[in-house]
């Protein structure tokens, strides 16, 4: 989330459509919170509900084609605290060795769904809005671009959008990282400015939920 050597680029996008491509959404919500203390981050209440649904929302009525969740710790929980969303849901078994094995997981959930991108979204981040998502999505229609990371400020943040080309590449990285060295490899990419100051806001220790506002754009 630094300020990185990537091009930014800003809406209104120049241009028709440039595809017509089936987006899906994947939220990855299957870590330990190890850095949390003793509780589940993303059963955390944030203005009365659930952290992890608030960051799933962000997703729902933006133009998807559907949202998998990825579970892994205490998965039975956060699917409770996600229940009549509307979101398939996939388990990783490996979740304990990091982030990667989660990814890997969403990657094999789009293909299945015969996806042409995804937007990766983090399941820690709650005020990331809606319209976030959508400029997303239109920016990949628009520009042609593979590799789109949410920005603001020119700072470089998530979620972050990955077109086909890049599934296989996702799949092998490993360890406790998501997508980042296959955003900074991918010759096109680039961060989308947003205006979105929750693009730049994860939940890592209890300090992080204070100030947390109901993101705009999401009705």
């Amino acid at each position: 989330m630094t300020r990185g050597t990537l091009p930014v680029v800003e809406p209104p996008f120049p241009g028709r459509e440039r595809r017509a491509a089936t987006v899906r959404g994947v939220v990855l919500a299957a870590g330990t919170s190890s850095r949390y203390g003793d509780r589940n981050k993303l059963l955390e209440p944030v203005d009365g509900e659930p952290l992890v649904r608030r960051a799933v929302a962000s997703l729902l009525g933006a133009p998807l084609a559907g949202v998998t969740v990825v579970l892994g710790h205490e998965h039975e929980r956060v699917r409770t605290a996600l229940a009549e969303c509307g979101v398939e849901f996939r388990y990783n078994d490996a979740y304990a060795r990091g982030q990667s094995g989660s990814l890997r997981t969403g990657v094999e959930a789009v293909r299945d769904a015969g996806a042409d991108a995804a937007v990766f979204a983090l399941g820690d981040m709650p005020a990331v809005s809606r319209g976030t998502i959508e400029t997303l999505v239109e920016a990949h229609r628009r520009t042609g671009r593979s590799a789109l990371a949410a920005g603001h400020d020119g700072r470089r943040g998530n979620p972050v959008l990955f077109d086909a080309v890049h599934f296989d590449a996702l799949t092998r990285v490993s360890g406790d990282v998501g997508g980042r060295d296959v955003l900074r490899g991918a010759p096109d990419a680039a961060v989308v400015e947003t205006g979105d100051p929750g693009v730049l806001r994860d939940v890592d220790r209890p300090g992080d939920l204070e100030g947390v506002e109901e993101p705009s754009g999401r009705e």
